[in-house]
């Protein structure tokens, strides 16, 4: 099994979040940050603001998924402020 990571990156540009899953979060910011992402392509550079560690990547896109199903900008914020993921 291959331990995965939720995190949440904050662009430095336009104060917007972006949520996301990876086995390596900081080799997956460093490609954000060079537009190699198509959906934050444009709007860095971003800023690591939060990760968290799961048994499995699987586990880690399941609340992922959960989260960018919330679309909620406050429950992300509170989430980053807090430097936890309560969700299951």
């Amino acid at each position: 099994m291959e331990i995965g990571f939720v995190y949440i990156i904050k662009s430095l540009k336009n104060d917007i979040y972006y949520v996301g899953s990876s086995k390596d979060p900081e080799k997956r910011l460093i490609e954000h940050n060079n537009g190699k992402t198509v959906s934050t392509k444009n709007k860095g550079p971003w800023k690591l603001v939060l990760t968290q560690s799961y048994p499995t990547i699987l586990k880690a896109r399941q609340i992922e998924l959960k989260l960018k199903k919330l679309k909620r900008r406050d429950y992300i914020e509170k989430i980053v402020k807090e430097k936890i993921i309560k969700i299951k």
